[in-house]
């Protein structure tokens, strides 16, 4: 792939923007072809990969005519001509990118690749066209001009001004020439962003330590049994995929093996050979400093968070520093705890604790300190039993129903609820995807393959909605089994889920909420997920069928911040390296890896046994995703996720009603006001940072106030 565009390109891209939709057969193709499913999930029987490029023909062609509508009316611009319409157009092309972009993510291959790379600087184009129209602008603007004098309500007011705001951030009152130069600088960085991925993708597949039985014999049987081959007795395979990764580090007694498959981890795309990303980042952070600046801004980390809650970089800075230093100190704690018995196994003084031993030592103390270990507890958190307890979760709290349905599939592991809300109306459709492939992207997440609106008519369009993970696929007769970290990411994940099924906002333009507010509806699920009272619901042992005792549960409990230095250390040193890369007001070429190292272990001190959660190369989520200069978005939303979780506590019933009608209009509401605003409106008043340092055992309570002495005595 080409980083800079050749002239061809460009004049591609120009014709394409004018491409004449009757020229597309649309009769033959499932994407654009009204077709009978139920619920009307799309038609995956019957998508092909060959489909997408004529799909997004179409529909670029046919928004095209929808923006043409608009400026062309010479009517004066009001909110229903000019805002209403524009908030209208483009339902399909949505549609479909939404469909794509998710297919990408859990079902991608070299015939998705190749369309990605031609599709995605074409949509850009697309897109950079439509808000820097100059006709179109100047409707807008006049909306928005005269809005204290349309009689809009808030909701209205609310649209124009983000559909005015929007345009302006992406270039709007820019002159021609740099309107130009932003265009290619945007489809150029979505070109990276999609080899980034790719490269990740096939870096993380390439890897495999292959172990004979001998090698592995010390690793629980369901580890063994996961990474088995099949027809061969002797071979087992283990891979960089988090459910391979992780229990082989916890497990594995061969430190050189644990060396060994950690390294492999860390250095993903940083290796010599075809899918190095070096040069792929640097490229991405000098083409985002010329991005911004032409847009006005100092960095790109002023650009993305003037538009989020926490409104500017300082704000950020101040609480994952404070933060930080109190994790990195407790990390310290940890780690005297662990060398002990490292010390015991290694006793030569050359051998030193490395970031490849934390997890196997750490299970140790788990085990030792407070009598628990994986092998106890994941009996218990069979997949389907930990899904039927979010969906317990779910209808304790919101009268929900989860029906198991028959619609098409992308994949045959997929399974698919109906989504029946307290008066059994349909609320939506829910899809899952459990296990690990070599054509998903690793980690979990949730996507829409249709986003909630509403059409024309008032009629309220439900979403379909998608949970993807990577979770140890069934072995034998043996369930998949799921740790106590996958059974948070599955009631994380469903949080999620649960925001887009409640969402109920009148215009497209409102769906969306700050990216520092995205984490709080998924985040606040985990608080119920190891609950005494759910846990008797849903930990059911997969071979006797026995409750979760209160003993074991207790243990959990005694445990929950066990080892939190380290997961909240490894956590905020990504996001602070997310923020400082983000941070240049000019570009100046830089190794990537002194970068990271300078940032953490020189300047803030961290300890060198802890590597950051992720490693440049490798974060998917800043320059592939939409985290960019907002992997903060996580921390900023715990505070806000444990303060909302206090309130239920609050009521002296962690599964009020009540509490969870409010939660719920919270959830429902979108981008209807800012996310400070509805947060207040639900909490009735500012979030506390207290009960998060509580949650993580960062909490030293303050030495009480002495007693003034009384008037007219003398101390």
């Amino acid at each position: 792939m080409k980083r800079t565009l050749s002239v061809l390109t460009l004049i591609m891209i120009a014709l394409t923007t004018t491409f004449c939709k009757e020229e597309i057969k649309k009769e033959a193709n499932p994407l654009l072809t009204k077709i009978d499913t139920p619920y009307g999930v799309p038609a995956f029987d019957l998508i092909e990969p060959k489909h997408y490029e004529p799909a997004f023909h179409y529909a670029m062609a046919l928004h095209n005519e929808e923006i043409a509508a608009i400026t062309d009316n010479q009517d004066k611009p009001t909110f229903n001509n000019t805002i209403l319409e524009l908030d209208h157009s483009g339902s399909l092309l949505a549609e479909i990118s939404d469909i794509f972009g998710m297919m990408c993510a859990a079902m991608n291959n070299e015939e998705m690749q190749e369309v990605q790379e031609k599709v995605m600087p074409l949509l850009t184009a697309h897109y950079d066209a439509i808000s820097m129209n100059d006709k179109l602008f100047k409707r807008i603007k006049a909306v928005y001009d005269s809005r204290r004098e349309l009689n809009l309500n808030e909701e209205q007011t609310r649209l124009v001004k983000k559909m005015y705001d929007n345009a302006v951030r992406q270039g709007a009152l820019l002159d021609e020439a740099n309107k130009r130069r932003l265009k290619v600088i945007n489809e150029e960085l979505s070109l990276l962003s999609v080899k980034f991925d790719n490269n990740l993708l096939a870096e993380t597949n390439d890897f495999k330590l292959e172990l004979k039985l001998s090698e592995c014999k010390e690793l629980p049987k369901a580890v063994r049994d996961a990474a088995k081959v099949e027809k061969d007795e002797e071979k087992y395979i283990f891979t960089l995929h988090k459910p391979s990764l992780i229990p082989f580090l916890t497990y594995s007694k061969n430190r050189e093996l644990r060396e060994q498959i950690y390294k492999a981890y860390l250095n993903r795309c940083s290796n010599d050979n075809d899918y190095n990303n070096s040069a792929i980042i640097k490229d991405i952070v000098r083409l985002r400093i010329e991005k911004v600046k032409l847009l006005g801004y100092n960095t790109y980390a002023d650009y993305v968070i003037s538009d989020q809650m926490a409104q500017s970089p300082k704000a950020v800075y101040n609480l994952l520093e404070d933060i930080f230093k109190q994790a990195n100190k407790k990390a310290k704690e940890e780690l005297a705890e662990m060398n002990t018995l490292f010390k015991r196994d290694y006793p030569d003084e050359k051998d030193k604790f490395a970031s490849w031993d934390w997890w196997y030592y750490a299970e140790k103390v788990r085990k030792q300190k407070y009598h628990l270990d994986e092998e106890m507890t994941s009996p218990y958190f069979s997949l389907d039993n930990v899904r039927q307890g979010a969906f317990i979760l779910a209808n304790r709290l919101y009268g929900l129903t989860f029906r198991p349905i028959v619609v098409p599939l992308y994949h045959n592991e997929a399974s698919v609820y109906e989504v029946l809300d307290a008066d059994e109306t349909h609320l939506g459709v829910l899809y899952f995807d459990f296990h690990p492939r070599e054509s998903k992207s690793p980690g979990a997440w949730c996507g829409y393959f249709r986003r909630p609106s509403y059409d024309r008519t008032g009629k309220r369009i439900t979403p379909v909605v998608s949970i993807v993970c990577n979770f140890t696929r069934p072995s034998g007769n043996t369930p998949a089994l799921l740790s106590i970290d996958e059974v948070t990411t599955l009631f994380h994940e469903f949080g999620h889920a649960l925001h887009f099924l409640f969402s109920d906002v009148p215009y497209n333009g409102l769906l969306d909420v700050e990216g520092d507010f995205v984490e709080l509806p998924s985040q606040i699920m985990e608080n119920w997920a190891l609950e005494k009272e759910l846990l008797k619901n849903y930990a059911i042992h997969h071979r006797n069928n026995s409750i979760i005792s209160d003993n074991i549960i207790e243990r959990i409990h005694n445990s929950a911040q066990f080892n939190q230095g380290f997961m909240t250390t490894e956590l905020l040193a990504a996001a602070l390296v997310d923020l400082d890369i983000h941070s240049f007001s000019k570009y100046e070429d830089f190794d990537i890896s002194k970068f990271k190292k300078e940032a953490l272990y020189k300047k803030r001190g961290m300890i060198a046994e802890i590597e950051p959660r992720y490693h440049l190369p490798y974060f998917a989520h800043i320059f592939a995703g939409g985290y960019s200069s907002g992997y903060y978005f996580y921390t900023w939303a715990e505070v806000l996720d444990k303060d909302a979780f206090a309130a239920f506590k609050e009521t002296g019933d962690t599964f009020d009603r009540n509490t969870a009608k409010a939660f719920r209009k919270l959830l429902s509401s979108g981008g209807k006001k800012d996310g400070m605003t509805l947060y207040r409106e639900f909490r009735g008043g500012e979030p506390s940072r207290i009960p998060l340092l509580k949650a993580r055992g960062l909490w030293t309570e303050p030495e009480p106030t002495p007693e003034p002495s009384p008037e007219g005595t003398e101390e």
